[in-house]
C-alpha cells in the first residue's frame, strides 16, 4: 500500500484536525447520517482517552463515534478519490455521507476506501464508529467479559492481556488523495547487490489498474535528484557503485513510476528506497556483509495527551537522543509504528526490527514467571485462543506496509507468546511460511520470547534466524540478587548458544523499574543505582559471548499501563521518564554505547 503523497498527478487533503466524539450509548438513537450532538471536540489523530477529563468516558469500553465534515471542490470531480486512514484502534465501521463505505478491524496499520462515486462536490460529512473491545481472537490479545449494572445496563470490560494502556481512537492522519482513473496501485522494490558491493540491481514490481495500451516508465535518482538509471519494467534497472544505505548514515535514491498513455503521464508515484543488503550467517547478523552489532530499545509510542496518537515532534526528539546516546536501533515493540516513524528511521539510519501486533498470545499472562522455575509449565493458549486469522492478516498488511522501508531489516511475528506450550509450533510454522513467501527482501525473520521459553521448554526456536530474548534475571527472578542474576544470565546463554550454534542471539527486552529520583546507598530495587548496576551486570556477560548480537534494552521511557499493584502510574522501566528527562544510568549506558562501534564489534 503506497503512502499518501503530493505528486504532478494526485493531490492530497489532510483531514486531521478537531472532530466531533461521543461515546456511544447503544441506545439505536443514533444514525452515522445525523449531526452527531451533545459531542465533545477533540484531536485527530491522537488516542481519546488522555484528551477528556471525564474517567468514565476515559475508561469506557465499547464504542464511540466520530465525526467530520469537509469540503470538496468542483475540480477535483472526474478524479478517483479515496479515503485512507492511516490506522483506526481496533476496529472501525466507516460511513460518509450517511452510507456505509467500509469497515477495517485492527487497530496498527492502514486501510482505505474508494469513495467516487459517494463523495459530492461542496460539504461531506465523514463518520466513524470505533471500538476498542479486544478479545481471544484479536491482536493484541484481550479478556473480554460482560456484566450488568444496578440499572440493567450491559456494561463491557477488557482487561488487557499485556502489559501497556489500551488507547484507542483514529491514532495516524486520515487522509483523502485523489488519482487518474488509470492509477498505480503498489510499488515493491527489491534491491541485489553484487558480491563486492560494486554494482545494485533494482528489482522493481508495479501493481497498476490499467488498460493493457498503458506503458510504464521508472526512473532512479539518486539524493542529488540525478538520474541514475531508467527503464520499463521489462529492463533491469543497475546502479553503478551505489550509495548504500547504512546504519546512522543513511542514503535513499527515489523511484519514480509513471503510468503512461502515449505521450501522456494518467499517474505517477515517487518511492524513497535503500540499497543494502541483510543477512544472517556464522552467528551473525550481516549488513552490507559486515557483522552488526545492535545498540538499542523497546519502545512504545506513547506521550503525554497524544496518548498512541502520532506525535511526529516526539519522534524526532526521540531519535535525537537515541543517536546522542549511540544507539542505532528500535523494536515497533509491539505492533507497526506510524509510517511516519518509519519513514523517518529511513532518513535518520535508525535500524528497526518490525514488529506484528502478536502480543498477549499466552493464556495466563501475568507478572510472576517463577512458574518456569520447574521447566515444565505448559498452558492451553493454543487451544483456549483464536488468533490466527487476526496474525495472518496483520502479516499480510504489515509487510504490504513496510516491505520497501531500508531500515526494516528483520520482522517479528509475536512477542511474548507461550512457545512452550502444545500446539506452539502447529501454529506458529504456516505464519513464518507466509512472512517469508510475502517479502520481496527476503528479510531474516524472528519470534521474541519470554523467560518460560528457554532453551530446554522452547519449541518454535528452529523457525527463527535470530534468537531475541526479553530477560529479566534480578528483577522478575532473583528479584535484587544481580550476583544470582549474572550466573543466570551467563549459564542460559550457553544453553542457546550450545543449542544453536549458528544462530545469533540477541536481547531484546531486559530492564528493571526505576523511580526517577530515588537514590540508596544500599542495592535497593527502584532506585536510579540499581538500574545503573543491573545493565552493568547485563553486559558484562553479553561480551563474553561472541555470537551475541545485540542490547536492545527495555525500555526507551516510560510508558502508561492499566492500573495495578505493579504499576504505579505505568511502567518505570524507561532510562528516560515520560517526558523525556534521563535518569541517571543514561549516562552509563551512552559511555558504553558510543565506545561499540556499529559494525566489526566482536570481530
Amino acid at each position: 500500500m503506497l503512502y499518501p503523497i503530493d505528486t504532478p498527478t494526485r493531490t492530497t487533503k489532510d483531514l486531521s484536525g478537531i472532530w466531533r466524539f461521543k461515546v456511544d450509548d447503544e441506545k439505536g438513537d443514533f444514525t452515522p447520517d445525523q449531526v452527531l450532538t451533545d459531542s465533545l471536540s477533540l484531536a485527530v489523530p491522537a488516542s481519546f482517552n488522555d484528551q477528556v477529563s471525564i474517567d468514565a468516558i476515559r475508561n469506557h469500553v465499547g464504542y464511540f463515534w466520530y465525526q467530520t465534515d469537509f469540503q470538496l471542490p468542483h475540480l477535483i470531480a472526474a478524479e478517483r478519490k479515496v479515503l485512507r486512514f492511516g490506522s483506526a484502534t481496533h476496529e472501525a465501521w466507516v460511513y460518509l455521507n450517511g452510507q456505509e463505505i467500509g469497515h477495517h478491524k485492527g487497530g496498527f496499520t492502514p486501510f482505505e476506501m474508494d469513495i467516487t462515486d459517494i463523495a459530492v462536490a461542496g460539504n461531506n460529512r465523514l463518520t466513524v464508529r470505533l471500538s476498542n473491545m479486544l478479545d481471544h481472537t484479536t491482536l493484541p490479545v484481550g479478556n473480554y467479559s460482560e456484566t450488568t449494572d444496578a440499572h440493567g445496563r450491559l456494561v463491557r470490560q477488557v482487561d488487557e492481556n499485556f502489559d501497556f494502556y489500551n488507547y484507542a481512537g483514529i491514532h495516524r492522519p486520515v487522509i483523502l488523495y485523489t488519482t487518474h482513473k488509470h492509477y498505480i496501485d503498489d510499488i515493491a522494490i527489491n534491491p541485489q547487490l553484487n558480491e563486492d558491493f560494486s554494482k545494485a540491481q533494482i528489482n522493481i514490481a508495479v501493481k497498476t489498474h490499467q488498460l493493457d495500451q498503458h506503458q510504464v516508465l521508472i526512473e532512479l535518482f539518486d539524493e542529488e535528484d540525478q538520474l541514475v538509471a531508467s527503464g520499463d519494467l521489462n529492463e533491469a534497472l543497475v546502479i553503478e557503485n551505489p550509495q548504500l544505505w547504512q546504519p546512522m548514515k543513511a542514503y535513499l535514491y527515489t523511484a519514480k513510476v509513471s503510468l503512461k498513455d502515449g505521450s501522456d503521464i494518467l499517474d505517477s508515484y515517487s518511492e524513497p528506497f535503500g540499497i543494502r543488503s541483510v543477512e544472517v550467517k556464522e552467528g551473525k547478523f550481516l549488513i552490507n556483509g559486515k557483522p552488526f552489532y545492535f545498540k538499542g530499545f523497546g519502545k512504545h509510542e506513547d506521550t503525554h495527551i497524544h496518548g498512541r496518537g502520532l506525535d511526529n515532534a516526539a519522534n524526532v526528539l526521540d531519535i535525537q537522543l537515541m543517536k546522542r546516546i549511540g544507539a542505532n536501533s528500535i523494536r515497533t515493540s509491539h505492533y507497526p509504528y506510524s509510517e511516519e516513524m518509519m519513514r523517518l528511521c529511513d532518513r535518520e539510519g535508525i535500524v528497526v526490527i518490525d514488529e506484528t501486533t502478536g502480543v498477549g498470545i499466552m493464556e495466563s499472562f501475568n507478572f510472576d514467571v517463577s512458574i518456569l522455575e520447574d521447566g515444565n509449565f505448559n498452558d492451553a493458549t493454543f487451544t483456549s485462543l483464536d488468533t490466527t486469522a487476526a496474525h495472518e492478516q496483520v502479516i499480510r498488511e504489515l509487510i504490504t506496509r513496510d516491505k520497501n522501508h531500508a531500515c526494516v531489516v528483520m520482522w517479528s511475528i509475536a512477542n511474548e507468546a507461550a512457545t512452550y506450550s502444545p500446539g506452539a509450533l502447529e501454529y506458529f510454522t504456516p505464519l513464518f511460511e507466509l512472512a517469508r513467501e510475502l517479502d520481496p527482501q527476503k528479510r531474516p525473520l524472528t519470534l521474541i520470547h519470554i523467560m518460560m521459553s528457554n532453551p530446554q521448554t522452547d519449541l518454535v526456536s528452529s523457525l527463527v534466524d535470530v534468537i531475541c530474548l526479553n530477560r529479566y534475571y534480578g528483577w522478575y527472578v532473583s528479584h535484587g540478587d544481580l550476583d544470582t542474576a549474572e550466573a543466570q544470565t551467563r549459564g542460559e546463554l550457553l544453553a542457546w548458544q550450545e543449542k544453536y550454534p549458528e544462530k545469533p542471539i540477541m536481547y531484546t527486552e531486559y530492564g528493571a523499574d526505576t523511580v526517577a529520583g530515588l537514590h540508596s546507598m544500599e542495592a535497593a530495587p527502584f532506585t536510579e543505582e540499581f538500574q545503573e548496576d543491573y545493565y552493568a551486570m547485563n553486559h558484562r556477560v553479553f561480551d563474553e559471548f561472541d555470537n551475541f548480537v545485540g542490547e536492545q534494552l527495555w525500555n526507551f521511557a516510560d510508558f502508561a499501563t492499566k492500573i495495578g499493584i505493579n504499576r504505579v502510574q505505568g511502567n518505570k522501566k524507561g532510562i528516560f521518564t515520560r517526558d523525556r528527562q534521563p535518569k541517571m544510568t543514561v549516562r552509563s549506558i551512552s559511555e558504553r554505547w558510543n565506545h561499540i562501534p556499529n559494525f566489526d564489534y566482536k570481530a
